[in-house]
């Protein structure tokens, strides 16, 4: 009986010191030994797809710790920073981000009794390189794709508003470009940026987007159509007339912010290089509150982060892609009830 009493006490105090802290309770894995997992999209049953980037596999997670490949992308050339990367869904039919043997590029295909189709391109010729591919996709509550790409390092990229790197682009489901996007004829939706790695959209419909700086500081930027963001000519906040300074800016240190969420009421932010998930409060009108940095150096690198169908949040590790330590599972994806 002492030692039942002993035991529910340590529960209850290590609970009470979580709550102290102003964490949530740990969350659970839910997915484990995966490689590199960057995309996750959920299909209309609530199950989800995991893009993996080197290994171009595309598993489907139907229940906590099941999970099967379903196939490959063909024409996926992984290198650095490259590779399959990002995954949307509109009903049964899925888009991949992916760097290929000439371009970054986002293919549309069909999902169907458990196989995928053979993907058909809708957005080419995107530059490729081995670092600062970007990879994001996400659909807008317009309907409209939105794709998140890199200048691929060469910094002048991003301030060509002819090149699609060091963009954020806004496309039509079947990749033609929006009559009411800011630069006639082009799918460019703001530009000047470094390599963006997460879109997402607050209650009130605002677009938000995490940026890679490179050695001063690392941004959340809200985003306006036709907006320059800065670089090159700027790394987070210049005060320089025409450019769009960040909302919030990180040490590079303690963040390297990759994908971004928002829930209840909050922006989330995986950190890679900061090994920790931020929560950034934002109210009805766009103002936010300090970054909270949750579960810090508790798993590695944390490289996506979405919601649920089923009222949670998933955050996914990215402790194998040559950048971080493994540890037993990795990679994996963690499920949090906040």
């Amino acid at each position: 009986m002492l030692a039942v009493a002993a035991s529910v006490l340590l529960v209850i105090a290590c609970s009470q010191d979580v709550e102290s802290r102003g964490e949530p309770p740990g969350p659970a894995a839910i997915a484990t030994d995966l490689d590199v997992p960057w995309g996750i999209a959920f299909l209309p049953d609530g199950s989800a797809l995991i893009a993996e980037r080197d290994s171009a596999a595309i598993k489907h997670l139907t229940a906590p710790g099941v999970v099967e490949q379903i196939g490959a992308v063909a024409g996926v050339a992984p290198r650095g920073e490259g590779g399959l990367l990002g995954l949307a869904t509109a009903g049964p039919t899925v888009y991949a981000y992916f760097t290929t043997g000439g371009d970054n590029r986002v293919v549309q295909m069909r999902y169907a009794d458990g196989a995928l189709s053979n993907p058909t391109p809708i957005l080419t010729g995107i530059p490729a390189g081995s670092r600062h591919d970007g990879g994001r996709i996400a659909f807008g509550p317009d309907g409209r794709l939105y794709v998140a790409t890199g200048e691929v390092g060469d910094p002048r990229l991003a301030q060509d508003r002819t090149s699609l790197a060091g963009k954020i682009l806004r496309v039509n489901p079947d990749g033609t470009v929006p009559d009411d996007n800011p630069f006639a004829g082009s799918p460019v939706w703001s530009y000047g940026h470094r390599n963006i790695q997460g879109l997402a959209w607050d209650a009130a419909g605002r677009l938000w987007a995490t940026e890679y700086g490179a050695n001063r500081v690392d941004e959340l930027n809200l985003i306006r159509p036709g907006a320059n963001y800065g670089w090159p000519q700027a790394e987070g906040r210049a005060g320089i007339d025409g450019l769009v300074d960040p909302v919030i800016e990180w040490g590079t240190g303690e963040a390297s912010p990759s994908g971004l969420a928002f829930y209840g009421g909050s922006l989330w932010v995986a950190a890679l290089r900061g090994e920790r998930l931020f929560q950034i409060p934002v109210t009805g009108d766009g103002s936010v509150g300090a970054p909270v940095p949750l579960f810090v150096g508790q798993y590695g690198r944390l490289r996506t982060v979405v919601p649920a169908p089923d009222g949670t949040l998933w955050f996914t590790t990215s402790n194998r892609d040559g950048r971080g330590s493994v540890r037993a599972g990795d990679d994996r994806i963690l499920q949090l009830r906040p």
